[in-house]
């Protein structure tokens, strides 16, 4: 099970668990919370057998990666996966970041460049910047996002089933685009994760991603469903383009904000598209 380190905390190494397959151009993909890399299932298929070379990865915390008591912030996840790509040697690749992997993905830009990265996907993304400010009014209050955490903090499993029913849109699609097994399958990743990590990721939801996109200088395509519960998409996906040189959306109709999952086909088409440009 490869691993690469990432750091240290006391006298414990901090790994980060990967996974890479197939050759050719390289597409990183970074997954949202609360789930791991295998959220992914559907696109790492599509994307072998289009005949590119696919790495996934838990987020600390996640999966099969370390769960350390701190780093849940960008800087850190930033820097996590630069040390994953440099390691890898990874170049020319695309970076598709789903949820809070788009913030992953626009920190990771705005803090060590392009150098290695030819294109990037913000799929149902965090950016721009979801806490409402006096020059950010389209954001949400703050009192908003105390609740969630407090709501973490007294019951996490509870939470993470409320979160993850709004994740797929669960009332729409269980039993149709979700089954009850996929669904119990994410819940036990999510249960599985971190505690501390489950209620240390929310506030990084409030992180201030203008500046990061405004430095973008490699083309963006914005993925979101019109019916995002999570991420609503007039906060979130419609601004975006607003923020970076050279991007464009493109809306699922009907799309919750597991679409790489319930919308698969129509992601995989546009994401294979976007990429053999």
């Amino acid at each position: 099970m490869p691993h690469v380190s990432v750091g240290s905390e006391g006298a414990d190494s901090i790994d980060i668990h990967y996974e890479d397959h197939g050759a050719g151009t390289p597409v990183v993909l970074s997954h949202g919370y609360p789930l791991s890399g295998q959220a992914w299932e559907k696109q790492v298929a599509a994307l072998l057998a289009a005949g590119y070379r696919v790495i996934t990865y838990d987020r600390r915390g996640w999966g099969d990666s370390s769960q350390p008591a701190g780093g849940y912030d960008y800087d850190t996840f930033a820097s996590d996966l630069n040390v994953l790509l440099t390691t890898l040697d990874v170049r020319d690749a695309i970076l598709v970041g789903h949820s809070m992997g788009t913030g992953d993905v626009a920190r990771y830009l705005g803090r060590y460049g392009t150098d290695r990265v030819a294109k990037a996907v913000l799929m149902s993304p965090i950016p721009p910047f979801l806490l409402k400010t006096d020059d950010n009014p389209e954001g949400a209050p703050q009192a908003l996002f105390d609740g969630f955490i407090e709501a973490a903090r007294a019951d996490r499993n509870g939470w993470l089933k409320q979160f993850l029913q709004n994740f797929y849109n669960f009332d729409v699609y269980g039993g149709s685009l979700v089954s009850d097994e996929a669904f119990q399958a994410s819940l036990a990743v999510a249960e599985a994760g971190s505690p501390v990590a489950a209620v240390a990721c929310i506030p990084t939801w409030l992180t201030d991603f203008r500046d990061d996109l405004a430095k973008v200088a490699v083309p963006v395509l914005v993925i979101q469903g019109d019916q995002d519960r999570v991420l609503p998409i007039g906060v979130t996906g419609q601004r975006v383009p607003a923020f970076v040189g050279d991007a464009r959306l493109l809306v699922i109709e009907g799309g919750p904000h597991a679409i790489a999952w319930t919308h698969a086909d129509q992601v995989n088409a546009a994401l294979l598209d976007f990429v053999q440009q």
